[in-house]
């Protein structure tokens, strides 16, 4: 089966890994790239509403007779802008992608990153739109990463994907530790990570005497011990983590209980 598929990241058309991650991709259908001219980390579900955007075509390679074509697009815009815009050039066309996947980001996230992950921004918004989709991420902030763990799996995971997709409304967070193929451990479902940062801020003493702060931190782990399904402590034991997501975060379980109590 052909499929028609969308990629977008949040480390720009620049990053290595959303070529290799077209490259997985073209086995199963046409691709899309839609990917941000310049690096858009952290942003999470951020649009751009203040000013227009450019968009640009890249190149095109043709399909073969074992691989789909891949059709190359930048936008100066957040991944959000890209998922929006990409979904809606698909939607010109007369058509919706089957899948939308966005990465391989250069960096975990997992635990508390999913909040402020533009990666997984791009992804929740496909989600919105219904579309089945997925954020691809390797934990280290290499440039050059050695993409091999993801080569080996992502079939694997794709497999499960397609013949089992997540539900309407969710979207999956997968996360690859920076291991070689030959150590890890599998793959596993798993929860969010308990977490988060703290020392989250640097203050230095600009030249001219202005105060500079840059975001630092560390991260807290929260878990409760080891025999967790946390996604950053089965990363760390050489796991890859799958953890669904959902659009729709409302807590129905503290919807009721306060309904009750406030009279609501």
């Amino acid at each position: 089966m052909t499929r028609d598929i969308l990629i977008t990241n949040d480390d720009s058309i620049s990053a290595k890994g959303i070529h290799c991650l077209a490259e997985i991709f073209r086995k199963y259908g046409d691709v899309t790239v839609v990917a941000p001219k310049f690096n858009q980390s952290a942003m999470g579900m951020a649009l751009t509403m203040d000013r227009p955007m450019h968009l640009e075509h890249i190149e095109d390679i043709e399909p073969t007779d074992e691989l789909g074509g891949v059709r190359y697009y930048t936008l100066d815009g957040t991944p959000t802008d890209c998922a929006k815009l990409g979904i809606n050039m698909f939607i010109d066309e007369g058509r919706m992608p089957d899948i939308v996947v966005s990465g391989i980001n250069h960096g975990s996230n997992a635990s508390a990153a999913e909040a402020y992950s533009g990666t997984l921004g791009a992804a929740k918004e496909a989600a919105i739109y219904g579309i089945p989709s997925a954020g691809f991420s390797i934990c280290t902030h290499d440039p050059d990463p050695d993409f091999s763990i993801v080569e080996e799996y992502a079939g694997e995971i794709m497999a499960n994907f397609f013949d089992e997709p997540p539900v309407n409304g969710v979207f999956l967070n997968i996360n690859f530790p920076d291991i070689s193929p030959e150590d890890c451990r599998g793959i596993k479902m798993a929860c969010r990570g308990r977490g988060r940062w703290i020392k989250e801020f640097e203050r230095q003493n600009a030249p001219r005497g202005r105060e500079q702060i840059w975001m630092v931190g560390e991260f807290l782990n929260m878990a409760p011990g080891d025999d967790v399904l946390d996604d950053h402590i089965l990363n760390g034991d050489n796991y890859i983590t799958i953890v669904p997501h959902k659009v729709d975060t409302t807590d129905y379980d503290e919807l009721e209980r306060l309904s009750k109590l406030w009279g609501y």
